[in-house]
């Protein structure tokens, strides 16, 4: 009898702490090809060439499938206990940062561009973006729906989980319904992959990459300049490898102007249980310096997934 009540317990244990386990926040958005099938974009001149990008407002302020496909694998999501940002919310968010709609700049005149998308995932601070594309199939009076889900990791830009199906024709006109019969056959495995892949964030450290970059203003400060007999890059070196999750990032290139470091794994969580990003990561890096080295340092981002510091001025 003890040895059953002991077997009952850490059974409920296990699953106590299974329920309990975090799980990646995600972020719904229609894919590219299907705001270009729809004409839901904006287009514009990058140094001589035209470039298309999605325009999401117009899209949610337009077309009434969307919301309810979006609130539709919304709802879907967060029956599996996975918790959603609605990209209409963040949308406005964005609109309310106006300084975030324009390019951001130096004091010195260097300059950062971002997407939308860019912009979205920022304020959204989504570790998965879910990209959906969906086309209505027409046979006699029934319809059916085409589909391809993605999942994507938001620092990456890496896909982490897809699937792809056709639901049942049916007589029902709606597209979310018909969306909905498609997508729940293959939701779990899905989700499961997703679920995996954050996992494996949880254990190893998010993946993101760290550009160290030299102001060029005049200053005799360089990634060659020594601080008690070390390099500044070889001290740089010895904080990524004391920082980064098991000691994990790979610098792949670097000169006396710069240095560039892929794969870093860094910690979702700090020492205080707060979510770490990429700039937190390299904000950290950026006190370091000016604690050990006196140096003064700018940090910028692009995107979610790469973090920028500049020595030499703010």
């Amino acid at each position: 009898m003890k040895k059953i009540l002991l077997l009952l317990t850490a059974f409920f244990l296990t699953v106590s702490l299974f329920g309990q386990a975090k799980k990646p926040t995600i972020m719904i958005v229609p894919s590219d090809v299907w705001c270009t099938q729809n004409g839901y974009v904006m287009t514009f001149d990058n140094m001589g060439t035209t470039q298309k990008i999605p325009n999401y407002k117009e899209a949610l302020q337009t077309d009434p499938d969307l919301l309810l496909v979006i609130s539709t694998i919304n709802n879907l999501m967060a029956d599996r206990g996975f918790p959603l940002k609605t990209l209409e919310s963040v949308l406005k968010s964005v609109e309310q940062r106006t300084a975030e709609d324009n390019m951001t700049t130096s004091k010195s005149g260097s300059e950062l561009a971002e997407s939308p998308l860019d912009r979205i995932k920022r304020i959204a601070k989504a570790d998965i973006i879910m990209q959906l594309t969906w086309t209505i199939n027409t046979t006699g009076p029934k319809k059916s729906v085409t589909f391809n889900l993605q999942g994507i990791d938001a620092y990456t830009d890496k896909q982490i989980a897809g699937a792809t199906g056709t639901g049942a024709p049916s007589f029902s006109s709606e597209v979310s319904v018909l969306l909905e019969e498609a997508v729940l056959s293959h939701l779990d495995n899905f989700n499961a992959r997703l679920q995996a892949h954050f996992d494996d964030l949880f254990a190893n450290g998010r993946e993101v990459r760290v550009n160290i970059r030299v102001f060029d203003n005049g200053s005799d400060i360089d990634l060659e300049t020594e601080y008690d007999g070390y390099e500044l890059a070889e001290i740089i070196d010895d904080w990524m490898a004391a920082n980064t999750v098991s000691g994990r990032y790979n610098k792949s290139d670097g000169s006396s102007n710069f240095i560039y470091f892929e794969q870093v794994r860094i910690p979702l969580y700090d020492a205080k249980g707060k979510a770490m990003d990429t700039e937190g990561f390299v904000r950290e890096m950026s006190r370091f310096l000016r604690a050990k080295c006196n140096i003064t340092s700018k940090v910028m981002t692009r995107g979610l997934g790469e973090g920028i510091l500049v020595i030499g001025e703010k």
